[in-house]
């Protein structure tokens, strides 16, 4: 067949074709915090949709496969989000919570667990997948727990 025959694809239908965002094989536990903020995701991704459904589909066709994609991403994460309650009367390391601790080097650090949508270790969040809330998780103040191959020190533990 002639080349003349065939459509070459453009760079924006192939901006179109993005992969979906990947999901993560854990239990999507949340917040009471995270589930809100689910919530507006997925309103603002439905808002997108049907702005992108309202335009000229096949003139930005790349607009419409983001809101898509995104649109199955928060609905997915929503249906599949599980909403834990911090249990204030325990007093060690638990989802939802805060906990500081000291490392090796004199370092002392502060972080809450949380959902893996909601972490973001800049702001002090981390999930509790992590290798940190792991490493944590069910400790109490004044116990030692061992993280890449040092041991950090529970000082403090919040809500």
């Amino acid at each position: 067949m002639s080349v003349a025959f065939t459509k070459e694809q453009d760079s924006e239908a192939a901006a179109a074709d993005l992969p979906d965002r990947p999901i993560s094989p854990h239990p999507n536990l949340v917040t009471p915090n995270g589930l809100a903020a689910l919530d507006a995701a997925l309103a603002e991704a439905r808002a997108a949709y049907a702005a992108a459904q309202a335009g000229d589909v096949q003139a930005d066709r790349t607009a419409m496969a983001r809101a898509t994609r995104d649109l199955r991403y928060y609905a997915a994460r929503r249906a599949s989000a599980q909403r834990v309650e911090l249990d204030e009367s325990v007093q060690a390391v638990q989802f939802g919570g805060t906990v500081t601790f000291d490392r090796e080097d004199g370092r002392r650090q502060t972080f809450r667990i949380v959902g893996e949508d909601e972490a973001d270790p800049a702001k002090g969040a981390v999930s509790y997948v992590s290798p940190l809330a792991q490493a944590l998780l069910g400790k109490a103040v004044g116990d030692v727990a061992a993280l890449a191959g040092r041991e950090i020190e529970v000082v403090a533990v919040g809500v």
